[in-house]
């Protein structure tokens, strides 16, 4: 019989949740990049828009939520980071820029801080 600590346990969850956050990341730079390739008007680029929204929203949401664990000031900063990345993946979809570099560079620097 496997018999596990709830450390070892508690441990492996917040591991795997930081593996499913750099993939969701890696994923969406990925997406985006496609996007940047393909133009603003593809059907990359609303994908990936769509994608990126999806994740940050729901980020975002965790971030805000008082059950996280992380620094209250690290939840704020990213907070912004993530309100920013939403609002300019709408203004590229609106067609108010075509910044999906500005989009890739943060979304890198993000996952790449995930430890």
């Amino acid at each position: 019989m496997y018999q596990f600590s709830y450390a070892d346990i508690q441990s492996n969850s917040v591991s795997d949740a930081k593996d499913r956050e750099r993939e969701l990341l890696t994923r969406s730079i990925e997406m985006l990049a496609a996007a940047a390739a393909a133009g603003q008007a593809s059907r990359e680029a609303v994908e990936a828009l769509h994608f990126t929204n999806r994740v940050w929203t729901t980020f975002v949401e965790d971030l805000g939520s008082s059950d996280n664990a992380l620094p209250k000031e690290l939840r704020a900063n990213l907070i912004s980071i993530g309100l920013w990345l939403l609002r300019e993946a709408e203004d590229i979809r609106q067609g108010r820029t075509n910044n999906f570099e500005g989009l890739i560079e943060v979304s890198q620097i993000i996952r790449d801080g995930i430890q």
